[in-house]
């Protein structure tokens, strides 16, 4: 009987197409080995670059990587972060004229500050920092205090008004407003 294909030929020669385990009982070869520690080697090595990369001071001072780095830059950090919240303040000129109509803006100038809470307000007061009847006008419209520099020296303080219309985009990945929760509210 012939063979009709190539499976059948090998069949009937007594050879097999399948390759054969190498001599030796199994083993792999040297070089095989060889390749698996040099790809462990290079993968622990970019581990170990990876995690002290991360872990190194920060050392380009043009950039804020986290709110941490926010808290502390602000004026009277523990004072700040205990009764109010830290803020970049970011201070510009906006002009704008009529007749032909164009907004024209200052290059913003960015600076740590505080948002002080309503309710501790008095820590202003009792340092001469702002008058009662500032108190009251700020109170009337319900806005609140925040401050940038130092308390102990001269800092500049503002009667500002917390703006919710939009909501946080960064947090609400859809672009709709959300109920913030009662303890952001100042």
């Amino acid at each position: 009987m012939a063979p009709r294909n190539r499976y059948d030929y090998d069949r009937y020669n007594g050879s097999s197409s399948r390759k054969s385990a190498p001599p030796g009982g199994g083993g792999k070869s040297p070089i095989d080995v060889a390749k698996a520690a040099i790809l462990a080697s290079v993968f622990i090595l970019g581990v170990v670059v990876g995690i002290a990369l991360n872990f190194s001071n920060n050392s380009n001072l043009d950039t804020v990587d986290s709110r941490f780095e926010i808290d502390q830059q602000a004026p009277n950090a523990e004072l700040c972060q205990q009764f109010g919240a830290s803020a970049i303040v970011s201070n510009m000129r906006v002009y704008l004229t009529l007749n032909p109509f164009n907004v024209f803006v200052t290059q913003p100038v960015m600076e740590p500050g505080c948002v002080l809470r309503q309710n501790n307000w008095s820590l202003l007061e009792k340092q001469n920092l702002v008058t009662s009847e500032q108190v009251r006008d700020c109170k009337r419209r319900m806005n609140t205090f925040g401050f940038t520099g130092v308390l102990e020296g001269s800092p500049k303080i503002n009667c500002i008004y917390q703006n919710d219309s939009m909501g946080n985009l960064f947090l609400n990945k859809s672009g709709g407003s959300t109920v913030r929760p009662e303890s952001d509210n100042f």
